[in-house]
């Protein structure tokens, strides 16, 4: 099991908690999008991919979350004037808690975000960092595209 992965952009689809929904004029837009996902540590690894954001998943994008395997409850999270932070913890279906916290800056076409996660292993506290940097391809998601 890895139990530290990005914080990221298009792996924002299962948010349990979130960002109030985002204003057009003040978060990014939806539409098809590349993100480059890096953990950094405690384990490196590099993640790019292309996704399809919609309007309705705009606040996700932009709100704390690691991946499908977690639900993450941020009651400290705010995204306005091109700056997004969050802060909060992420529970795995066994109860394993993971810290989560984040900033970052967007325009309509960038986002990115780097966030710092803190749990226990083997009751040995250990954490990680992880960067997103995505940027928007355009209005059109291709046919067949996440």
């Amino acid at each position: 099991m890895r139990p530290v992965l990005p914080l990221a952009i298009p792996l924002v689809f299962a948010l349990t908690g979130g960002v109030a929904p985002a204003r057009s004029a003040d978060s990014v837009t939806p539409g098809y999008w590349e993100a480059r996902e890096e953990v950094l540590s405690p384990i490196h690894s590099l993640k790019v991919e292309r996704r399809c954001i919609t309007p309705q998943q705009v606040s996700r994008f932009m709100g704390c979350y690691i991946n499908h395997h977690y639900q993450c409850t941020c009651p400290e999270q705010s995204a306005h004037d091109g700056v997004v932070v969050f802060k909060g913890h992420c529970v795995d279906n066994k109860g394993r808690r993971v810290g989560v916290e984040g900033r970052g800056t967007y325009t309509p076409t960038t986002l990115r975000m780097d966030a710092h996660v803190a749990f226990r292993l083997l009751g040995i506290p250990l954490s990680g960092e992880a960067t997103t940097d995505a940027h928007r391809l355009g209005d059109v998601c291709p046919p067949g595209a996440r």
